[in-house]
């Protein structure tokens, strides 16, 4: 089964509005002809009317970076799936190792709101990922295990239509270091399977996995090459139009 590749940019806590429609519109000015990838980028909340108004007529999907499970209520700081929509977003980033290290996200509250996201008619971008003391201590298939088993609880076969997950190796977000394409590949390859487990093998082999820990120009061909890396989940390289544009080609030609 073909997969259609995905490069999403996760822009994290950068860019005010005038600078995400000014970086939307950058990308767009410099997109290649062709058979394109799925295109994504997920803007702060703040900023995604006008990275929206700025992506109207082009290939760019515009998420968010997080979501709350609850429809509405007492829930300080967080935001619906109601308002994303509102807002024109079609895909969330649900379970990034940003919101579990330091907002204490757990393997329930990503159920929840991958639950709530997939409900709403989102597409829920799921992230799961060891940190380097897991790997370091040979617990990556172990965490793997449990984090994809638990955010899933409760998600149906035909729910998964609405899911993409993200492999983002902790040590390698931010870091500079970049999982081997060989290291990459292993767990993704240990996702797909578990999907398999869980749904069958028709599910595993249509749902996409990306992988999300430091994907650059420099590693892109090598990592997409492998046969079960759908795409990538962009941090830095996101947020400069040329690199983000060389990801999308790259996209072009796995």
């Amino acid at each position: 089964m073909s997969r259609r590749i995905l490069i999403a940019g996760n822009w994290k806590m950068n860019k005010t509005s005038a600078e995400g429609a000014a970086l939307v519109k950058e990308i767009v000015a410099q997109m290649p002809a062709g058979s394109l990838p799925e295109i994504l980028v997920c803007p702060p909340y703040l900023t995604i009317p006008a990275v929206v108004e700025a992506a109207k007529g082009s290939p760019i999907c515009v998420g968010a970076e997080n979501v709350h499970w609850a429809a509405n209520g007492a829930f300080t700081g967080e935001v619906s799936t109601d308002m994303l929509k509102d807002a024109g977003v079609t895909h969330v980033i649900i379970g990034h190792s940003e919101r579990r290290q330091y907002f204490g996200e757990t393997d329930e509250t990503v159920n929840k709101r991958t639950a709530a996201a997939v409900a709403a008619g989102l597409v829920a971008v799921v992230c799961v990922g060891e940190t380097l003391e897991e790997r370091e201590g040979n617990k990556t298939a172990d965490v793997i295990d449990r984090q994809v088993r638990k955010a899933f609880e409760g998600i149906s076969a035909a729910d998964m239509a609405k899911i993409v997950i993200a492999y983002e190796p902790v040590w390698a977000i931010g870091t500079g270091k970049t999982a081997t394409d060989d290291q990459a590949q292993e767990v993704h390859a240990q996702i797909r399977a578990l999907l398999a487990d869980l749904y069958g093998a028709d599910v595993a082999e249509a749902t996409r996995i990306l992988y999300g820990g430091s994907m650059k120009p420099a590693n892109a061909a090598g990592l997409l090459a492998q046969k079960d890396i759908d795409g990538g989940l962009i941090g830095g390289a996101a947020l400069k139009a040329p690199d983000f544009i060389a990801l999308i080609k790259a996209g072009m030609q796995a």
